[in-house]
């Protein structure tokens, strides 16, 4: 059954009006446009009827296009998101990564969005705190075993394209966004959508590799260039700036997890220290040696 919690927020991609629950049809639908949308294990499909073909500025340089919905439905079908790297390295990465997020929101945050939701980390960490948190992703997959593994009367579901959110204006506290954009041909456009459903004083959370250097190789299937991990864009705390509104918003950026601290093996003593005394010493190490490998940008709504 559809949690009331999410009813309330949902809009129709199609026509932007709410949608109600038909609990003897299981559906939602917007009863004076006619829109019907299924729901699958609980979780509404929310796809808008008119299908987009989004290009990137590296799709138009190689004369390919891209249907975004397709591969990433594909994407999470071969990549297992719920096994994770069990490599010191990685296992510690993640944890701070995940702990710097935790850290940037507040505990009065009551409705939390988490866009590309993979493992679902943000439903675990936050429904035990009681905080309702929605698992938005285009593939029917992860938010499916999502639910599954964190079943909570504050954890809801939903598959849909973020170009297109099926949510009513000023519907979340917080949204996480954790290695996403970096995939999207449009920053500019996610970021004013996502904007858009954000409440006036809400953060939008964004993680992203520091200053990648995008490295591309030849597809041996159609001979085009393609980007390694599907990557377009590469951020920093000054490039990030041309991808968002010029008013109405705040924005402060986060550099860290040196990668110079990885490399000499630190991290095998770095990784039992505290949360806040790892963070400081980190940003220590990024002041002497400016390699930090991930940002966080933090947005919000005026």
């Amino acid at each position: 059954m559809v949690k009331k919690f999410l009813i309330d927020l949902l809009l129709s991609p199609d026509s932007k009006k709410p949608l109600a629950y038909d609990q003897i049809n299981n559906r939602v639908q917007d009863a004076a446009d006619g829109h019907v949308y299924e729901i699958i294990h609980d979780i509404p499909i929310l796809y808008a009827s008119e299908k987009k073909i989004n290009v990137s500025p590296l799709h138009e340089k190689s004369a390919t296009t891209f249907d975004y919905k397709e591969h990433y439905n594909k994407d999470a079908e071969l990549f297992d998101y719920f096994k994770e790297d069990d490599t010191p390295a990685a296992r510690t990465e993640r944890r701070r990564s995940r702990e710097t997020i935790i850290s940037k929101i507040e505990g009065s945050a009551l409705h939390i969005l988490d866009i590309g939701c993979g493992g679902g980390w943000i439903a675990q960490h936050f429904t035990a705190k009681k905080n309702y948190v929605v698992s938005l992703d285009i593939s029917l997959k992860n938010p499916t075993e999502t639910l599954k593994k964190y079943p909570s009367e504050f954890h809801a579901a939903v598959v849909a394209d973020a170009y297109n959110l099926p949510f009513r204006n000023n519907s979340f506290d917080v949204i996480v966004a954790s290695e996403v954009i970096e995939h999207l041909t449009s920053p500019k456009t996610f970021i004013e959508r996502w904007l858009r459903i954000l409440k006036p004083g809400g953060k939008l959370i964004m993680l992203t590799p520091y200053n990648e250097k995008i490295i591309y190789h030849t597809c041996v299937h159609c001979n085009n260039i393609t980007p390694a991990n599907a990557h377009l864009h590469s951020f920093n705390e000054k490039n990030i700036s041309g991808y968002l509104p010029r008013e109405g918003i705040q924005t402060n950026t986060t550099r860290f997890n040196n990668k110079y601290l990885t490399k000499l093996r630190i991290y095998t003593l770095f990784g039992f220290l505290p949360f806040p005394l790892w963070f400081f010493l980190d940003g220590v190490a990024n002041k002497i040696i400016k390699k930090p490998a991930l940002l966080i940008i933090e947005i919000i709504k005026n």
